[in-house]
């Protein structure tokens, strides 16, 4: 099921945005996620979403998951009401994933719409092949396709990610993506740099540069993002970035900086705080310097008998009145409980505030599933996987 995050967006436009996420170098390749369910698992998933106010179509998204002969199939359909108030397939996302052998994993996605006349048609294609060697390395071919004017396909991005163990403790990661030039081809068009060091058994140090192509063989380094992740024993971790980007002089400078926190305040509770401080501040002019935009809290709580009840809570200034400091804008609470045969129950619902300040129910997502980790959360590891 969907995050109750994300919920937020129209599900009808749900595979569109996946599509855009797919493009990006820094999601979780597809051979990743290949790998979350074990060996011969089978599961499927149903939900259905509804807007208390009636401003958005109500929709509703199933998936199937199954693992044949060492090759996983997953496939996920969102339905939308039509105009007599039946639930037609809207999009639809098909993923396969094979082990060729020890070290390689290919993976094939693919995106389907619906024209004006409710037939199923292409609209995006991503496939993948990762490498893994023997002294560490891995090497990742990310290939994207999409309609063409005429109703063909053509390959619209590629990129390459190469990541190695250059020495003890070090990890070095580089990524290039391709994009159409206009006239058919491919050409460079972005480059990622990533590092990572382990400076002690606690500590990690990282950083990542982004440079952008301007068509005519020329770099531009458009962004850096540095900083810290420490682990402590019985605390919790905590991790800490810093994003410079290039100033009015073109000079690199700080734009933004965030802290998350993840500890365990007790038995079967997790807890998560992130703050975003930045220079772009709604309604003031810029020139403040850093000064706190957002935190996110998450409250997790496990059940003794597998339930799990999670809140999150989005701390935001008002435009209008920045001085006064964070108030809150959105609420999300996801509570899942387990049931018979191993079937999960999930309700999430979204709250926002209005211009009166007033908490409002804006999104309500309702379902069920038998996957077998849908109550088991591992915050920490999620965050792993999105980085």
């Amino acid at each position: 099921m969907a995050d109750n995050v994300s919920m937020l967006c129209d599900c009808r436009m749900a595979a569109r945005c996946a599509l855009i996420l797919l493009g990006l170098i820094g999601s979780m390749p597809l051979s990743a996620r290949a790998q979350v369910s074990s060996p011969g698992s089978s599961w499927s998933t149903s939900s259905q979403q509804s807007d208390p106010n009636g401003a958005v179509n109500p929709t509703r998204t199933s998936t199937t998951h199954t693992e044949v002969d060492g090759r996983v199939i997953e496939k996920t359909v969102i339905e939308a009401r039509d105009m007599d108030g039946r639930y037609v397939p809207y999009s639809e996302i098909e993923r396969q994933s094979v082990r060729v052998n020890d070290t390689t994993v290919r993976n094939i996605e693919r995106s389907y719409g619906r024209t004006s006349d409710g037939q199923r048609t292409l609209t995006q294609e991503t496939s993948e092949e990762s490498r893994s060697f023997p002294d560490g390395s891995r090497k990742v071919i990310r290939t994207t396709s999409s309609l063409d004017g005429s109703g063909g396909v053509q390959v619209v991005q590629r990129a390459i990610i190469d990541s190695k163990q250059v020495s003890p403790g070090v990890r070095e990661t580089n990524s290039t993506v391709f994009s159409a030039d206009g006239s058919g081809g491919l050409a460079a068009s972005v480059q990622i740099r990533e590092r990572e060091r382990q400076t002690d058994a606690t500590t990690v140090e990282f950083t990542k540069s982004t440079s952008l192509s301007d068509g005519a063989g020329h770099w531009t380094l458009s962004e850096v993002r540095e900083g810290t992740v420490r682990q402590q024993a019985g605390v919790g971790t905590t991790k800490e970035e810093r994003v410079l980007r290039p100033n009015a002089d073109g000079k690199l400078a700080i734009a933004e900086r965030s802290v998350n926190k993840q500890a365990i305040p007790g038995p079967g509770q997790q807890s998560e705080t992130t703050e975003t401080y930045s220079t772009n501040v709604p309604g003031q002019a810029g020139d403040e310097g850093l000064r706190l935009v957002r935190r996110e809290s998450t409250q997790q709580q496990t059940t003794t008998s597998g339930g799990r009840n999670t809140t999150r809570v989005v701390e935001q200034p008002n435009p209008g009145d920045p001085g006064a400091g964070l108030h809150v804008t959105q609420e999300a609470i996801d509570i899942v409980r387990t049931g018979a045969n191993g079937v999960a129950r999930q309700q999430s619902t979204i709250l926002t505030t209005d211009a009166n300040g007033q908490m409002n129910t804006v999104w309500i997502d309702m379902g069920s599933s038998n996957k077998p980790a849908a109550v088991k959360v591992d915050m920490a590891a999620d965050k792993k996987k999105t980085k």
